[in-house]
């Protein structure tokens, strides 16, 4: 056979796609669509899409559908690019024929883990619905993914992830898809201080979760330093800069509360002092006119000594002391931090001012 051929459904909806629905026996849905699961090339390019597979939901079922009487009205979505043809038959039927190829024409939006857990029952002859999705180029591919699960339980570290690869998304996703591709730059560029310390879903060794350094660079960017660079030429360089100075100067500032640790061991990487920080790197910019790696850690000298990142308690107050374990990352403990480092720059600052 040179081609899968199955009369399917056509759906009146957009006008620049084709939305078919079809059922298709398991093996001939592996035969003609993979799951293209994310991760990095060697140079550390995005590539792919879908999450990690959960062996647990595999299992749970692949259990229920090894019953005689299991079912599985849910369709598997599959997205086509090319390798694929419809002709009509009448008002709403059409023949599809997908074409047999070396590599696969069709990729699984939704439904991977069903269709895993179909895999591994391969004496069982089961047929489940395809809603196919035929679309211009990969890079629609990818948009379509996002926009058909961001609303869905998937990792929103993932969707973050694949942001900075698309383009026409709704205005909510567009300041995050600005921060997702400087974080990006940040985790595999050779110049950035962060280099290989970013966790995310392609990058699983990393400390740092992603998601804190992204609200450090849409908050800067709202009211920061980054407003200022993001209006100026080669923005983009510059921005990338003054987070790899900024946090390149912090890692030179407290290296014993830094190097080798988790969010566990220390706050300093946890998510609350990546925040917290991220406003002394404002204040630096605008009121010590910090513009490299060494002003900034001149400027974070005050703090040495003075914090409690791995051991002891932060003193917020006369009658607030709260033990460094016990800070966590949700935002009104992140503003008193925050608040707390800033006040002990701008202090240090005065203090400098009043020398004669």
């Amino acid at each position: 056979m040179t081609a899968f051929i199955y009369r399917a459904v056509r759906a009146r909806q957009s006008p620049s796609h084709e939305v078919l629905t079809f059922p298709a026996r398991v093996g001939e849905i592996l035969a003609f669509a993979e799951i293209d699961r994310a991760g990095r090339s060697g140079t550390g390019g995005l590539k792919g899409f879908q999450r990690p597979q959960i062996a647990s939901h595999v299992k749970e079922i692949r259990e229920y559908l090894k019953f005689e009487d299991a079912v599985l009205p849910n369709p598997i979505v599959v997205a086509f690019i090319n390798g694929v043809s419809v002709k009509a038959l009448d008002d709403s039927m059409v023949e599809l024929r997908i074409e047999r190829a070396k590599e696969r024409n069709g990729y699984v939006v939704d439904g991977q883990q069903r269709l895993t857990a179909l895999s591994g029952l391969p004496d069982k002859d089961f047929e489940v619905f395809v809603s196919a999705l035929i679309c211009r180029n990969y890079d629609e591919l990818r948009r379509q993914f996002v926009l058909i699960n961001n609303t869905r339980p998937l990792p929103k570290a993932l969707i973050y992830e694949l942001l900075p690869s698309i383009s026409g998304l709704p205005e909510r996703l567009s300041s995050r898809s600005t921060a997702a591709a400087l974080t990006e730059r940040l985790n595999y560029d050779q110049a950035s201080s962060l280099r290989g310390l970013i966790y995310q879903h392609t990058n699983p060794t990393g400390v740092i979760r992603d998601t804190a350094i992204q609200k450090v660079i849409m908050t800067s960017a709202a009211d920061g330093a980054l407003r200022e660079v993001m209006g100026t030429e080669g923005a983009s360089e510059r921005a990338f800069q003054l987070i790899s100075d900024f946090y390149g100067a912090v890692r030179d500032a407290f290296p014993s509360e830094w190097e080798g640790h988790t969010p566990k061991t220390s706050r300093l990487i946890h998510g609350a002092g990546i925040r917290a920080m991220g406003y002394v790197m404002d204040l630096l910019w605008e009121r010590n006119a910090a513009r490299s790696r060494t002003a900034f850690r001149e400027g974070l000298g005050c703090l040495v000594g003075n914090t409690a990142w791995t051991k002891g308690a932060w003193r917020f107050g006369p009658d607030e002391v709260v033990p460094w374990k016990e800070v966590q990352n949700v935002d009104r403990q992140i503003l008193k931090l925050a608040h707390h480092l800033v006040g002990m720059v701008k202090r240090s600052g005065n203090r400098a001012a009043r020398r004669p």
